[in-house]
């Protein structure tokens, strides 16, 4: 027995082998580094295209480099149409901005709408019909880069190994500005120390502890070293702020920043006034409150980006399952391709871009790699981790003929596999951009925010000079009391007191914690949920699933297996198997479950289907087509009858039923079962037999309807099978009786969740097929189970995709959406009370009666506080995933 060696390059170290069989499987593998050789170039047509250059050598080792990457070059852009237009914005630091950027974007008559979010730096554009053009993104850009957003228009059309890198450096640059912040924040913190030192030998003396002052602590009493410090701090760690700040107000938005840098110079202003002045004798140190406002806000800020990428640390994880290499593996013509070998003696393995893999190509995917392209398995055995689609830890077994989904990992032996998908329309790309583009879509309650953030700054700003003019006109004289506070200086100046009051207020105040409250949440909660296996499509789709009241089900495929089979067979006239071979002509196209049993068996009975003409398949009724010469339609008994002008009368139709039911009683009947009869009518005949299915329940339907009503949800079965069918399934779940309905059209399905929407309520409908698209379009969430990883009307259809396939994670995604908008309630109602709290409190609302009053440095803390709790309570939802795992 000969061994042939094959070299292939890996990651690091590059040059690796393994050597394998030529007339058997692989059985294992032998890495060892491998010396360079000479090779020879040549140029290979594959498929009908042009593969780009390899180096490469033939022989019975070997020897594959991977090819230099190249540019990816920017494709054409495709009509929009419906499509969004993306666009890359920066610049925004506070819930004003986006405000600013969607008025902005708004005011353009070619928009029909604008979704914008900060976190993601992205801003979703629906251009009207009339008004595509080429060029709307590159002005809508440049209006945004004139109005202090820079802007770029994303283009359309890139490939997976683009976005990959397109997020990547987007994390790159945060881990990037969280440094700088950081070193903003220690150099700030510095000044702090210094400007504030000199209160310390206060402090050790009203301790006990006596520190003779020497030069340096002199030093740092000296309040020009202390107006140094100050303004080293605002043209240090803070000319950035201040710059943005001043920027954002000149171009007519003014932001969190603006607010900042207005309460700081102010601050600053104030004491060189003092100190300037001495017959003024108010009190120069002062300049503590503008170095001490800006340690806080910044180090506010750098918490706060800390706990953002810690909030998009889930879609970090989703990028990290996506493979931007694959091993495209090349046989020679005249090899045989269906060797149960992985690799042939004269195959060639190429490490290509995913993008370069197409529908068709064998790819070679080694344990431990990710795998790059959904696909079925050619050859090989092994195990591969499906947790980021089933949320099941256990791998599952894989080999020849069985499905494999991109962005889940191999673990136990190689797999040669024939891709089904390219990269860029793999499951985890799909799953990916979904959940990038649902975290573009605002949830309604966010209205309530923008319309909030949006005039906040200059409600603020208002407020502030409002402050001044009424304690230095009229507050000192009415509360003349107020005037022996410390804010108000040594004599009790009203003009001092005055200013630090508007201060205080234009500091204080957090339009970025409104602006937040939702989008951060929103992030976590579709993040979270793509990791479970759930894909949702937006916020508004977890606003509207958190207030679900009914959840509707389909039967078959939905609450059962959806791997129905043939149980038994009657027939009038003609033999049982000739019933089974009309009937599986008359569905060997179609796509439902029940008409994929009916094949199987006649397949497994090794009989001769006939070709069939003119067919015509009616979702939720049945199939019709033309079988030896004569029309024969399969279906429901009603549906059937009414194909043909001659109807089997009701003795014939008692005696099929009685035949049916004597075979059904030799099978063993168990209420985990539910049995199906299609019936079978033919031209000239009428209705000539009947097939009985028989599909499983599944395991966790029980468990699922259960947690569902335990929550306060009514569970309604929504079939188009016979009562008998649907009766015994409602009954072993445990849906009621009363909202059982069954014999129903797809029509009819829409009509009950339409009557159920009339009466107030809302309703989630969860299905599989093609007959329950129209359902789930209509109910306020649609929800479908994907089955082996394929794309489907139903899918098409929904809100919420099910990766799992399991029925248990419809009230996973309920529990999901219940936790998000919990959260993103709390923040807004913390939002929305600091402001209303705080602002009156920096004010001045306490001072005259109690004596209380902010000082600008207390305020920034207070403010960059607001922030912070808003994102790390965010954050927390990942807890929400944790204690799930936990319990499982």
């Amino acid at each position: 027995m000969t061994s042939d060696l094959l070299r292939i390059s890996l990651y690091p170290p590059r040059n690796l082998c393994f050597s394998y069989n030529s007339k058997s499987n692989v059985h294992g593998f032998s890495f060892s580094s491998l010396p360079q050789r000479r090779r020879s170039q040549r140029l290979w047509k594959v498929s009908g295209r042009r593969a780009p250059n390899f180096n490469f050598i033939f022989s019975k080792a070997i020897d594959i480099r991977a090819p230099v990457k190249s540019t990816p070059s920017t494709e054409e852009q495709r009509p929009r149409g419906d499509s969004p237009l993306l666009l890359d914005v920066t610049g925004m630091v506070c819930g004003a901005c986006v405000a600013r950027v969607k008025s902005v974007l708004s005011a353009d008559e070619r928009v029909e709408s604008a979704v914008v979010n900060m976190l993601t730096e992205t801003a979703a554009v629906r251009i009207r019909p009339e008004a595509v053009e080429e060029t709307v993104g590159e002005s809508l850009a440049r209006r945004l880069t004139e109005c202090g957003f820079p802007t770029k228009e994303r283009v359309s059309g890139t490939g997976v190994e683009e976005n990959v890198r397109k997020w990547r450096e987007m994390g790159e640059k945060k881990e990037a500005l969280l440094v700088k912040s950081r070193n903003r924040v220690a150099v700030a913190w510095t000044l702090v120390a210094l400007c504030c030192g000199s209160h310390a030998s206060h402090i050790l003396h009203s301790l006990g502890i006596h520190v003779d002052h020497g030069s340096f602590w002199e030093l740092l009493h000296n309040s020009y070293v202390k107006g140094g410090l100050a303004l080293g701090a605002l043209l240090g760690p803070g000319r950035e702020l201040l710059f943005d700040g001043l920027r954002a107000f000149s171009k007519g938005s003014p932001n969190m920043n603006s607010l900042v840098g207005f309460g700081s110079v102010a601050a600053f202003g104030i004491s060189v006034v003092s100190l300037l002045n001495p017959g003024l004798q108010w009190d120069a140190s002062f300049f503590d409150e503008p170095v001490m406002l800006l340690g806080f806000v910044l180090l506010g800020r750098s918490l706060e980006e800390k706990a953002r990428i810690r909030a998009s640390s889930d879609m970090n994880k989703l990028l990290s399952l996506i493979s931007t290499r694959s091993r495209l593996v090349i046989t020679s013509s005249e090899s045989d391709s269906s060797t149960d070998s992985v690799l042939c003696s004269d195959a060639m393995c190429i490490e290509v871009p995913t993008d370069d893999i197409r529908v068709g190509d064998s790819v070679l995917v080694l344990p431990g790699e990710t795998i790059p392209v959904d696909g079925r398995v050619l050859a090989g055995r092994s195990v591969v981790d499906e947790s980021m689609l089933t949320g099941e830890s256990l791998p599952v077994f894989k080999e020849e003929g069985f499905a494999v989904s991109a962005g889940t990992i191999n673990w136990g032996g190689p797999l040669r596999i024939e891709a089904s998908s390219n990269g860029s329309n793999s499951t985890i790309s799909k799953i990916v951009s979904m959940v990038e583009d649902a975290q573009g879509r605002a949830a309604p309650i966010q209205r309530l925010a923008d319309s909030i953030a949006g005039p906040f700054v200059y409600i603020v700003m208002t407020l502030s000079a409002a402050t001044f003019t009424f304690w230095y006109y009229l507050g000192t004289h009415i509360f003349p009391d107020v005037l022996f506070n410390d804010i108000a200086g040594p004599d009790g100046n009203p003009l001092l007191l005055s200013l630090k009051l508007s201060v205080d207020v234009l500091v204080v105040s957090c339009p970025c914690a409104l602006g937040l409250a939702t989008p951060t949440a929103i992030l976590v909660g579709t993040s979270l949920g793509a990791k479970q296996g759930l894909l949702i499509r937006g916020g508004d789709v977890l606003e509207r699933l958190a207030s679900v009241d009914h959840v509707a089900f389909d039967k078959t495929g939905t609450l059962t297996e959806g791997k129905p089979a043939v149980s038994a067979v009657a027939s009038l006239a003609y033999e049982e198997q000739e019933i089974l071979r009309i009937a599986a002509a008359v569905e060997k196209t179609a796509v439902h479950p029940i008409a994929k049993a009916i094949v199987n068996k006649a397949e497994s009975l090794n009989l001769t289907i006939p070709i069939t003409t003119a067919q015509l398949a009616e979702p939720g009724f049945g199939s019709l087509a033309e079988v030896d010469g004569h029309l024969v339609a399969v279906g429901s008994l009603e549906w059937v009858q009414d194909r043909f002008q001659r109807r089997t009368n009701r003795s014939d139709l008692m005696n099929l039923e009685n035949a049916m039911m004597h075979h059904l009683s030799k099978e063993v009947s168990l209420s985990n079962h539910s049995q199906t009869v299609v019936y079978v009518g033919r031209e000239g005949d009428g209705v000539i037999g009947a097939i009985a299915v028989c599909d499983s329940l599944r395991h966790d339907a029980k468990s699922a309807v259960t947690r569902l009503q335990e929550k306060g949800i009514k569970t309604i079965l929504l079939s188009g099978d016979r009562e008998e069918a649907v009766a015994t399934i409602a009954k072993t779940v445990g849906i009621e009786s009363e909202f059982i309905n069954s014999s129903l059209t797809p029509q009819q399905k829409s009509g009950v969740i339409k009557s159920l929407q009339t009466a107030g309520h809302r309703v989630a409908m969860v299905g599989d097929g093609i007959n329950d698209a129209p359902s789930l379009a209509l109910a306020d969430v649609g929800i479908a189970l994907q089955v082996e990883s394929q794309q489907s009307a139903a899918s098409d259809a929904a809100s919420i995709i099910l990766l799992g396939n399991k029925i248990s994670q419809v009230a996973d995604a309920l529990d999901l959406a219940q936790a998000t908008m919990a959260k993103v309630y709390q923040n807004l109602s913390w939002a929305v009370a600091y402001n209303v709290v705080a602002v009156p409190i920096a004010a001045g609302v306490l001072l005259p009666r109690f004596d209380l009053a902010m000082t600008p440095s207390l305020a920034g803390g207070l403010m960059a506080l607001s922030s912070i709790f808003v994102v790390t309570n965010s954050v927390l939802l990942q807890l929400h995933g944790s204690d799930k795992n936990r319990k499982s």
